[in-house]
């Protein structure tokens, strides 16, 4: 499977460390950064633009976003009929970053971000396999009409 996608791979790995990072290292957002961000909030409401998001709700909709990439990348990286083992990967993965985060100072664990996470993963999924149906179908009648000849 890597062998065969040394960039997809990479790719992933990649994404991957950024995530470790994003999730695993002491970096709560600070009074500054959630001041920005409830004012950019606040700007869109005024406007009339995305009224019923809060804070908590973006927050949840970022841990929707952060893991979309995850699940195309295990989608990918497994194939299209092992797409249950990519949702498997996700939920397993965001519950390793859960549990670890209860170990490291300035993280706060949460349910949330399970269920958000493996959301993101699960909507990941679900796009790498629109995204590659066509390929796939190709690649299923291909085999059928090389069956076809054989018999």
């Amino acid at each position: 499977m890597l062998h065969r996608h040394p960039l997809l791979s990479l790719l992933t790995g990649g994404y991957l460390v950024f995530v470790a990072w994003l999730t695993l290292t002491p970096q709560p957002i600070g009074a500054d950064d959630q001041q920005l961000i409830l004012r950019a909030l606040d700007a869109l409401h005024r406007r009339g633009y995305a009224e019923s998001i809060d804070y908590a709700r973006l927050e949840f909709l970022a841990n929707i976003a952060l893991f979309v990439p995850i699940g195309m990348f295990l989608l990918l990286l497994l194939g299209a009929g092992q797409w249950w083992l990519a949702g498997i990967g996700s939920f397993l993965m965001t519950a390793a970053i859960e549990t670890a985060q209860r170990q490291i100072p300035g993280r706060v664990p949460d349910d949330r971000d399970l269920l958000a996470n493996t959301a993101g993963g699960l909507v990941g999924i679900v796009v790498a396999l629109v995204l590659t149906m066509p390929a796939t179908l190709r690649r299923r009648r291909r085999r059928r009409q090389v069956a076809a000849r054989s018999t």
